[in-house]
């Protein structure tokens, strides 16, 4: 078999925060990927950025025909993959219980039961031609070990696995394995798609979590099947907070964070929520509009708007969305009208999504959120927020006893 090319490493690290606890770090890395070309749809709404080839662009205008589209049912296969040099601590059976029906669960509350992801776990192990140590598993990893490993899982995992039935395919490595590193789950793109079984494979998420696994950390690294950035914020110097842009609001940004729904921008894009769902303001001028909570679960029959979107530049808008303790969101410090910037222009993990304060210089929620000072960046009733240099004020007018919220939106 001809080996995997894999391409140049990108080091993202996703920051992994056990509140109240020593902090880790796990690594996504994810190559670049070229542009692909669009899915024609219909004509795009005003407020719908462009895409542009800044890698996982939040443009919306078209989809990217490289990336899982997460609608109706997602098939992943689940391969687990121990060495010669370990024996397993664990069964296939209880690493898959570790992540699904979570990770599906998360899903399925997130799309508004738009998206079914259905895992197909072997049941047995599939042993790889080397030690684990050999490989040298690691955050920052060797992109000539990386490569070896990821051609000597597929192709010992190829014999077992009809790689045209799925859409998705985790390598689970053991966990307990010596050479196993717990930060260096991934998601690996190729430069050229890998021919399996007449299929093409685009990419591959390599798992080395421990076991149990921490939470979410499955549902963000297949956001990024589905073309999801990474939302978090990288020091320079790989020191310092890393939770600076998003805190809590959206599992891309931390697995651990107390509201980890996707943001509506997010559904959008995923095509969880329609247009109609969306209001857009791109002329001067007051407006009124009505949001329901973003996590609610089913869309109600006629007037359900989610996401409000306020259009500031050629690749830039102000979202405005109610965040309350629903759904994925059950555990959320502070509810009331989250407001956040997005930008198509921006590369993962370079800050395309911005949560926008309404309380700076406070925080909330010390101990078990990722980032306190955003933990209390919502709105409350009869505040206001100005926004894109005061071009834009959003007034959380008042909140109904459903949980829908009055928003009022000036723009100059």
């Amino acid at each position: 078999m001809s080996p995997v090319r894999l391409p140049q490493e990108e080091s993202l690290l996703w920051r992994m925060r056990r509140p109240a606890s020593v902090l880790t770090a796990l690594v996504a890395v994810i190559g670049t990927t070229s542009m692909a070309g669009p899915v024609l749809a219909e004509p795009a709404p005003p407020c719908a950025l462009p895409r542009t080839d800044a890698h996982h662009s939040l443009g919306l205008d078209t989809w990217n025909d490289a990336y899982v589209r997460p609608r109706k049912t997602v098939d992943a296969v689940m391969v687990f993959l121990s060495f010669p040099d370990s024996r397993p601590l664990t069964t296939p059976a209880q690493l898959a219980d570790d992540h699904f029906p979570a990770t599906a669960d998360f899903f399925r509350s997130a799309s508004y039961g738009r998206l079914d992801l259905r895992a197909h776990p072997l049941d047995e192990w599939i042993e790889m031609p080397s030690a684990s140590r050999s490989y040298d598993i690691a955050r920052d990893w060797n992109a000539g070990m990386r490569s070896a490993f990821v051609d000597d899982a597929l192709a010992a995992a190829d014999p077992e696995v009809d790689f045209s039935r799925y859409d998705v395919v985790y390598l689970v490595a053991d966990p307990h394995a010596p050479g196993v590193d717990s930060d260096a789950t991934k998601v690996v793109n190729f430069h050229q798609p890998v021919k399996k079984d007449g299929t093409e494979l685009r990419r591959v998420v390599t798992v080395f979590e421990q076991y149990p696994a921490d939470r979410n950390v499955l549902a963000h690294e297949t956001g990024h099947v589905f073309d999801l950035p990474d939302l978090y914020n990288r020091p320079e110097d790989g020191k310092g907070d890393w939770d600076t842009h998003v805190g809590d609001w959206d599992l891309m940004g931390s697995q651990f964070g107390l509201a980890p729904d996707p943001f509506g921008w997010h559904k959008w894009k995923m095509g969880w929520l329609d247009d109609a769902r969306v209001d857009c303001v791109q002329a001067p001028g007051t407006t009124r509009h009505t949001l329901q909570p973003l996590a609610e679960p089913a869309a109600r029959p006629g007037a359900d708007t989610r996401l409000l979107a306020v259009r500031t530049g050629p690749h830039e808008v102000i979202a405005v969305e109610a965040r309350e303790p629903v759904g994925n969101d059950i555990a959320l410090c502070t509810a009331g009208l989250l407001v956040y910037r997005v930008r198509s222009d921006t590369a993962s993990a370079g800050g395309p999504v911005e949560v926008l304060d309404a309380h700076p210089g406070s925080g909330a929620c010390h101990g078990s959120s990722v980032h306190p000072e955003l933990a209390d960046a919502p709105l409350g009733e009869g505040e206001t927020l100005l926004a894109a240099d005061g071009a834009v004020a959003v007034t959380a007018v008042r909140r109904a006893e459903s949980g829908a919220w009055t928003v009022r939106v000036t723009r100059r």
